[in-house]
């Protein structure tokens, strides 16, 4: 709307509001991928947006051991369960060293060392922990 008493010179300009086929219109054509949207080049996008078959597979065997411990960890033995997944993280951390980072998937969030070191030190804090925690009585 515009103000009656201010020149129209200095009025703020109205944005216009799409109307609904214009709205379905340009999703129509941002999922036909026709280089509207982000990218508007309209050239591919090279960059790998998925983890690689090898830093998956690890990815989900560490996710598997991770589960299993938790499992051991519900059935009693909080230990063993603790000591599983304090393996996986290691496992994480060794798999993480090895593979670069295009090949990491998943398992790559920062740089190498950090990630290494993290889930390395992790898993080791973990074993250390479940190795020296006394048993407590009644459990």
């Amino acid at each position: 709307m515009s103000d009656p008493g201010v020149p129209p010179s200095e009025q703020p300009e109205e944005t216009p509001v799409p109307t609904p086929d214009e709205v379905a219109a340009e999703l129509a054509a941002a999922e036909a991928g026709d280089g509207v949207g982000p990218d508007e080049s309209g050239e591919p996008d090279d960059t790998r947006r998925y983890p690689s078959t090898i830093g998956g597979a690890f990815y989900l065997l560490v996710l598997l051991a991770t589960g299993v411990g938790l499992g051991i960890v519900w059935s009693g033995n909080w230990r063993l369960g603790v000591q599983w997944m304090a393996g996986a993280l290691i496992v994480a951390a060794a798999v993480r060293l090895v593979l670069p980072r295009r090949d990491a998937g998943m398992l790559a969030v920062r740089h190498r060392l950090f990630d290494c070191v993290l889930l390395g030190g992790v898993g080791v804090a973990l074993i250390f922990l479940a190795q020296t925690i006394p048993d407590q009585p009644g459990f």
